[in-house]
């Protein structure tokens, strides 16, 4: 039959979870600026009942156990559109750095230069005798040789910064690996006894964000022991267990860095190829895609307007009835470095040595001096040799242009995803302040009500003492 004794016991327990209820809302508040943290709530069970006579008596609550709110669904959702957001702000970075590379409206770009360069040959045809003339001549081909290298050492800065991104990114990705091997043991050592390690858990899927904001990666769960293994690209198991593993970085012959994985105490594997999402798979493509190129097709254009000026200058003779030389000073087997290219040492310390006639002993002779000023609407420049020097130029700073509009747009509307997706995420685990409170004076009031349930078996108990006095 039910007993007093047994009043206290239904009052202690009562008090024990509406204390548990408390301390957990009070660690829900304290948490709501915390990223990633998911809102807990106390399960709340009935204690199994005692049997009396055909009866069977009610002895309260019993705490359940403390579970996170959370939609797995929702968390994969985040972790893949952060990748793609990543992806595609690192995109839209190098996209705005090479557009202000070729800034043709603010600043006296290279399209300027080159016009510059071919009408002083175009003054020198108007008059081929003109000292004066061959020094603008000089002058504006240097001007043009460091307007091209001006461009290509802000490509190599891109270059630079997209290696540094790499190389950070790495640095970053071996901490968040650590981190998860230690949450893994961690968790595994916390649930072994039946309960949730949520807070560790929350941790862990933050880190398993963050590391899809900066690469590839795929990860499984062992249902059993609750440990995740993490695999980046295709081959580089970073997580196994409690075990992790390092990516580190190497740098090519071509000064590009590249993420290699270890496979043993001196083997090595580059997975660089691996990643085509987050922030390293942004700044890889990039880097080896549309700079690499850009920077290839600048120096293309500069090897082509120094080799076709040295081929029309060679022809012609200069002040002091000589053979005209080359007028650039570029490599003859092929290769050529823009970093190095230079006006012919002779025409720098002599104007005269510039070749404007196409023979000997003809003052007046223009002919080679307009040859060369017309190279500049000559089409020698793309695949079939379709493009002037102006229109390719043009048409390369228009691809940026485009790209570069591309990837704010394609940047904002992600933005938009993300933000919709974390909206729904709070909307499920994040912590509402009023609703909080609401439940804490919910358990204060239950937690007063289990008090007076002791209070009230303690003076049943008083009652009974008090008849034997009687």
């Amino acid at each position: 039959m039910a007993k007093i004794h047994s009043l206290l016991d239904v009052g202690r327990r009562g008090m024990s979870v509406s204390q548990s209820a408390m301390q957990t809302a009070s660690h829900n508040i304290a948490n709501k600026s915390v990223e990633g943290f998911s809102r807990q709530r106390v399960d709340i069970e009935t204690n199994p009942a005692v049997g009396d006579g055909k009866a069977r008596i009610g002895t309260g609550s019993r705490l359940g156990g403390i579970t996170r709110t959370n939609n797995p669904w929702i968390e994969k959702q985040i972790e893949r559109e952060g990748a793609n957001l990543s992806y595609m702000e690192g995109r839209s970075n190098a996209a705005q750095r090479l557009e202000s590379a070729f800034n043709e409206q603010t600043v006296k770009g290279t399209s300027n230069a080159m016009s510059e360069f071919f009408n002083s040959f175009r003054e020198l045809a108007n008059n081929p005798e003109s000292l004066t003339a061959r020094t603008v001549v000089r002058d504006n081909a240097n001007a043009l040789i460091k307007n091209f290298q001006d461009v290509n050492r802000q490509i190599d800065s891109v270059t630079d910064e997209l290696n540094n991104t790499i190389s950070t990114g790495v640095t970053e990705i071996n901490g968040h690996v650590k981190e998860v091997a230690k949450l893994n043991e961690k968790i595994q050592s916390i649930e072994i006894s039946g309960v949730t390690a949520n807070d560790e858990r929350d941790r862990r899927d933050l880190l398993l964000k963050k590391l899809a904001e900066k690469i590839d990666i795929s990860w499984a769960e062992d249902t059993t022991s609750g440990m995740i293994n993490i695999t980046a690209g295709k081959t580089g198991i970073l997580v196994a267990g409690t075990s992790a593993s390092q990516l580190k970085t190497a740098t090519d012959e071509n000064n590009r860095t590249q993420v290699v994985y270890e496979l043993g105490s001196s083997a090595t594997s580059d997975i660089t190829e691996q990643f085509k999402r987050g922030a390293l798979g942004g700044a890889i493509e990039l880097r080896d895609g549309i700079v690499s190129e850009l920077r290839q097709n600048i120096s293309d254009m500069a090897y082509n307007i120094a080799s076709e000026v040295n081929n029309a200058h060679a022809e012609g003779f200069d002040r002091y009835n000589k053979q005209g030389g080359p007028f650039f000073d570029i490599p003859q087997d092929g290769t050529f470095d823009l970093r190095d290219l230079k006006v012919n040492a002779d025409i720098s310390r002599d104007v005269g040595r510039i070749s404007a006639s196409a023979k000997p002993n003809a003052p007046g002779d223009n002919t080679v001096a307009n040859v060369i000023h017309s190279l500049q609407f000559k089409k020698v420049m793309g695949d079939s040799s379709t493009f002037t020097f102006d229109d390719y130029y043009t048409s390369k700073v228009g691809e940026i242009g485009v790209m570069n509009q591309k990837a704010i747009a394609s940047l904002e509307s992600q933005k938009n995803i993300v933000d919709q997706v974390k909206n729904v995420r709070e909307s499920i685990s994040g912590v509402s302040l009023d609703e909080e409170a609401q439940k804490m004076i919910e358990y204060q009031k239950a937690y007063e009500a289990s008090a007076r349930i002791i209070r009230m078996a303690d003076e049943m108990f008083d009652t009974v003492l008090n008849l034997k006095r009687l």
